[in-house]
């Protein structure tokens, strides 16, 4: 399980475009590891990731059904909602990032660097400040809330663009990210939807998102 980066003079307009040209050439990747937990609503979750010197670009396409999104407080918990994440770790002795997007655009993020549970949330984790989510750039397909439930088949998209200055008020300065390997995984859930679903790219063993020891490589070609 890895997934290649590949670099673009073409940045994405984050306009949500799919199949445009800025995103050819970037792999497909597909989150379909569902937990046992979930509904037998399985949902068709891709995503595609580019970069630049300033960032990473990514964008997940959803065929769903069952579509729900009603947080819009920044941080609030976006994964009771019908939503797509990306946690990523830039630097094998250091934490990860958690970017937990409702469908809404809604986004909750924090740098972890001990997901152990205590009764705080997180034995040692950071939640990210309004500042620094203001360097997300996020595009959303669908209203910021989605209430009643959406039952019927939708196709739904998230895209996102973070800069690589984001992550290094974090974890101090990162080299030149061609040639680079990060870990991540991506996920999809929709905890308090009528047909809940728990779903990964790269398996875990249990109904939590937070292992990084299941992360896979992400090559920046």
């Amino acid at each position: 399980m890895e997934y290649h980066i590949q670099r673009t003079l073409r940045p994405s307009s984050l306009h949500g475009e799919w199949d445009c040209a800025a995103w050819s050439n970037a792999a497909i990747g597909e989150v379909q590891y569902f937990l046992p937990q979930s509904s037998g609503h399985h949902p068709r979750v891709q995503f595609r990731m580019l970069y630049d010197d300033a960032g990473v670009y990514l964008i997940f396409r959803v065929e769903d059904r069952y579509v729900r999104s009603v947080i819009t407080e920044f941080n609030g918990s976006v994964c009771t909602d019908s939503c797509t994440e990306f946690f990523v770790q830039p630097c094998n002795n250091a934490g990860y990032f958690n970017f937990e997007v409702n469908c809404g655009g809604t986004l909750l993020a924090s740098y972890i660097e001990d997901p152990t549970r205590d009764e705080h949330g997180f034995k040692k984790s950071r939640p990210l400040t309004p500042a620094d989510a203001a360097l997300v750039r996020i595009y959303h397909s669908m209203p910021v809330v989605v209430e009643p439930e959406v039952q019927e088949p939708t196709v739904w998209v998230n895209e996102l663009f973070i800069p690589f200055a984001l992550f290094e008020r974090y974890v101090g300065p990162l080299d030149a990210p061609t040639g680079q390997q990060w870990r991540a995984n991506f996920y999809k859930c929709a905890d308090h939807t009528s047909h809940p679903h728990w779903a990964t790219w790269s398996p875990v063993k249990e109904l939590n998102f937070h292992q990084p020891q299941y992360f896979a490589p992400l090559f920046f070609a």
